[in-house]
């Protein structure tokens, strides 16, 4: 099954450069990431009403802004933390109407009250997961790998990659620089996040889209050191490709949480929109999403159910070492970090 997943997100990732939807239901338009299309998060959805809606995907959440600013239309789309509150002010969500959820009583309550605006709430939670150092054990030193610092390391030059995602790659840098909790960094932080990054820049193989991208990479040799979400692992593990994660380097690792918004002026009415949330909330889409990607889910009854047992399998356990959370942050610096990481992938 994973095998055909890998597959299927890869051709579909090709597909879209050229036509940017996956054509279904038309009476719902999801804007994801690629590999949302995944047809085992809305089993529900799909015995409902015959089919998937129609996925069209961004690469990277300033993308998504930026096409929904300039006038594309959707009725979902899937932000994660740190992106909630600038779509707010800029206009682009309506706020969820929880009485059309019906396990609303179920979500994480710290992820759902994250945003809670003016007493009305403007995402539900969906996924969950971290960011660690990943590699290849049959190709890397395992010693090499107890330091966030193996990106600097010589030896790998050339065979490491890095996520083109602003908020998973500055997570990385302050760990790195000894920074754990980014709502609290200073001016100084940054500017050795960004001479970090800059230091590191000309080792990087390529700086990869999406999970399947990385996949490949990582399959073939091409790249053996990663900053990676803990999807790749889980997958390739069940390719039994010999990769690993470590998020327990002496610096620490990242973690994160997305979930799904209802776009102001959908195209469609609003009854798919929430028969797709129900969709995601269901029992089937948290056991799906763990056990076959290795990720959490928002619905924390069923995560519950699920027990320690299938976090610490999906790498998701508790672990005695710095996190930095991926929660919101000021969004002056998350605008300097967006125009500075642009610069350091551009060689400047």
């Amino acid at each position: 099954m994973k095998i055909n997943k890998l597959l299927t997100t890869t051709i579909l990732s090709g597909f879209i450069v050229a036509t940017s939807a996956f054509a279904a239901d038309e009476e719902l338009i999801v804007f994801d990431w690629s590999g949302y299309e995944d047809e085992g998060f809305f089993q529900k959805y799909i015995e409902q009403h015959g089919g998937s809606p129609t996925f069209a995907f961004f690469g990277e959440e300033e993308e998504a802004f930026q096409k929904l600013r300039a006038g594309f239309k959707a009725d979902i789309s899937h932000p994660c933390s740190q992106s909630v509150s600038k779509w707010h002010e800029a206009g682009l969500l309506d706020p969820l109407d929880t009485s059309k959820i019906t396990r609303w009583n179920e979500v994480n309550e710290t992820m759902k009250d994250a945003f809670k605006i003016d007493g009305e709430y403007y995402m539900l939670p969906a996924d969950w997961g971290s960011t660690a150092v990943t590699y290849r054990t049959d190709l890397v030193d395992a010693a090499d790998v107890d330091s966030v610092q193996v990106f600097t390391n010589a030896k790998y030059a050339g065979r490491i990659s890095l996520p083109d995602n602003v908020d998973d790659v500055y997570a990385l840098a302050y760990l790195a620089t000894g920074v754990t909790d980014w709502t609290k960094a200073t001016d100084d932080d940054f500017a050795n996040a960004n001479a970090w990054l800059r230091g590191v820049h000309p080792m990087v193989r390529t700086y990869w889209a999406d999970g399947a991208e990385l996949g490949q990479l990582m399959t073939s040799g091409e790249v053996i050191v990663a900053w990676a979400w803990n999807e790749t692992p889980t997958t390739l593990q069940a390719e039994e490709i010999p990769v690993a994660a470590n998020r327990s380097t002496k610096e620490g690792s990242s973690t994160w949480f997305c979930g799904y918004v209802d776009l102001k002026d959908g195209p469609n009415g609003v009854d798919k929109v929430y028969d797709f949330f129900n969709a995601w909330m269901d029992p089937s889409s948290a056991a799906y999403i763990v056990n076959e990607w290795g990720y959490g889910h928002g619905n924390q009854a069923q995560m519950d159910v699920l027990g320690a047992d299938a976090l610490d399998g999906a790498g998701l356990g508790n672990i005695d070492v710095p996190i930095l959370a991926q929660v919101p942050m000021n969004q002056q610096l998350r605008e300097k970090m967006i125009a500075e990481f642009e610069k350091i992938k551009a060689g400047f």
